[in-house]
This record gives structure tokens, C-alpha cells and sequence, in this order.
């Protein structure tokens, strides 16, 4: 998909579910790893993680559009265009987007460690230094159970 036809996209979407015009313009971003997309406050732009179309569908995309679309009306008309304001909760209940998009791959966990007293796990993606670092809980010695 091009960003062209991505334009056309969400220009329909808004004119069929916010019943107004989108005016600025939207483009895929390839840099965004961590979200699905963005509405930029100062050019009132949005930008779309391709990643999430290609991984999940055009179902996905509709949604990750329909919640930037929030973001953009709201602001233009001076409303509150927050995720924790309640007219963005009220528009995003109103027109049945989601709050937030699907995660795009799981935390990978490479290692676990188990305090050897009261034996609390901790799952961590980098090695911890076990001469240095103790169990939060009782303070007591950490084991490398799996790397």
C-alpha cells in the first residue's frame, strides 16, 4: 500500500465515521517501533506504522486510523485530545475504536532468576550481576535458573 492510497483511506474513514473532513495529510513511518501510529500536534499530520498493516491486516489499520482520527477532530475543535481526557474516552466508546492496537511481538524473556529463600521469580531480558543484586523481597541470594 502506498502512501497515497493510505491518504485516500483515511479520508474516507473520517468522512464516514467522524462526518468530517481530514485535511492534513498521513504517511507511513517505518521508524516507529513501539506504537502504531502517531498524531504530530504541531502539523496536525498522522503517521502510521507499516509494520502492523503487514503483520495484522486492514482490520488493524482501521483501528490504529479511527483512534489517530480521535486524536485529530479533538484537537482541531479544542477538545481534550488526550488519552486520559474524557471527551477522547467518550469519542473512542462513541465510534468503537480501540484504545489501544494489537502488541507487535512479545518481550522476549532471556533469563530467569529465583531468590533461594522465598523463591520470587525475576525475568529479565539482560544478565544480572548475582554478586551485586539481591531478592527484593528478603534480600536474600538470587539463582540463575534459566539462560
Amino acid at each position: 500500500m502506498t502512501d497515497y492510497e493510505l491518504q485516500k483511506i483515511v479520508e474516507e474513514i473520517s468522512e464516514e465515521v467522524f462526518e468530517k473532513p481530514f485535511l492534513h495529510s498521513v504517511k507511513f513511518n517505518p521508524k516507529l517501533r513501539t506504537t502504531g501510529g502517531r498524531y504530530l500536534l504541531q502539523t496536525n499530520n498522522i503517521e502510521i506504522n507499516p509494520k502492523y498493516y503487514q503483520k495484522f491486516g486492514y482490520s488493524e489499520l482501521e483501528g490504529i486510523i479511527k483512534h489517530e482520527l480521535c486524536h485529530y477532530h479533538l484537537h482541531l475543535d479544542g477538545l481534550g485530545h488526550q488519552h486520559r481526557d474524557q471527551d477522547f474516552k467518550n469519542l473512542i466508546s462513541k465510534t468503537k475504536t480501540p484504545r489501544y492496537c494489537t502488541k507487535l511481538k512479545e518481550k522476549k524473556i532471556n533469563y530467569i532468576y529465583r531468590c533461594s529463600k522465598c523463591g520470587i521469580e525475576y525475568r529479565r531480558n539482560r544478565m544480572v550481576n548475582l554478586k551485586k543484586y539481591r531478592c527484593g523481597k528478603c534480600r536474600e541470594k538470587l539463582d540463575l535458573v534459566k539462560m
